[in-house]
């Protein structure tokens, strides 16, 4: 297939083109090259940038600038676009020498995310948590429960992202919980905040009293009996009517539509 006219050097190329050929190991001179050549077709910038990575394969810069620039390009494609596919490529091949550089991963994932290809990305948000130290996780993580709390991620990998999510920072199991609720899994939502109700060490993310947590779960218990067993519903909320006196009536209510 023959390469088109455009594609080739200029004589307003020239200048650049000496210098780079002169010392192709200067990001200096290839960043200035792609900055003279900005209003260019991308075809045109992104063979400057391959050439320029060829000879610098380790420079963050011009990977974060190509791949800004790739993902611009099929901003506005469909996801089935052969775009995509390029693009998810020349991630690839950036993440030989960029695994340790969580900006990436996480340009990577978003766009994954958005392609709605579900087991290459969890395998690739796996992979991104297995590539960078423990004390950059939690930039990883806040993008793995939002794929995993999309339409169309089967509950079950949902479930075992979230609890292994709780391993490594237990404080967001409100998050969880909340989860299991919207899911409408009430079994473990109830077993869950039972649990924080009876860790005397728990401090609420949210901002909830254990008397707000009380309540919830009791709504929850009665609301949803039929769906929950192995725990004592008659004794949780009598034991809220001895806690809170202020909620009397509402638990002995709750207590009798269980």
């Amino acid at each position: 297939m023959s390469i088109s006219q455009d594609l080739y050097p200029s004589e307003e190329d020239y200048l650049y083109e000496e210098e780079v050929l002169r010392n192709p190991n200067s990001l200096k001179l290839w960043w200035r090259y792609l900055i003279a050549r900005s209003e260019a077709p991308f075809k045109k910038r992104a063979i400057i940038y391959e050439r320029a990575l060829k000879a610098l394969p380790g420079s963050y810069k011009l990977w974060h600038a190509y791949l800004r620039e790739r993902l611009e390009i099929v901003r506005n494609l469909p996801i089935t676009h052969s775009q995509y596919q390029t693009l998810n490529n020349t991630f690839e091949r950036a993440l030989a020498t960029m695994h340790k550089m969580p900006r990436i991963w996480i340009m990577y994932l978003q766009s994954l995310t958005q392609q709605k290809l579900i087991t290459k990305t969890r395998r690739t948000f796996d992979r991104a948590l297995c590539a960078l130290p423990v004390t950059q996780h939690d930039r990883i993580w806040e993008y793995y429960l939002i794929f995993v709390s999309q339409k169309g991620v089967p509950i079950e990998t949902s479930l075992r992202v979230y609890r292994r999510y709780l391993k490594y920072d237990p404080s967001h199991i409100e998050d969880f919980i909340e989860f299991l609720i919207n899911s409408e899994l009430w079994q473990e939502a109830a077993e869950r905040l039972a649990g924080v109700l009876n860790d005397d060490q728990f401090f609420s993310i949210k901002g909830k009293t254990k008397h707000r947590l009380w309540l919830e779960l009791c709504d929850l218990l009665t609301q949803h009996a039929s769906e929950i067993s192995g725990l004592n519903v008659d004794a949780i909320i009598r034991g809220g009517i001895r806690k809170f006196t202020d909620e009397v009536g509402r638990l002995w209510t709750s207590l009798a539509d269980y």
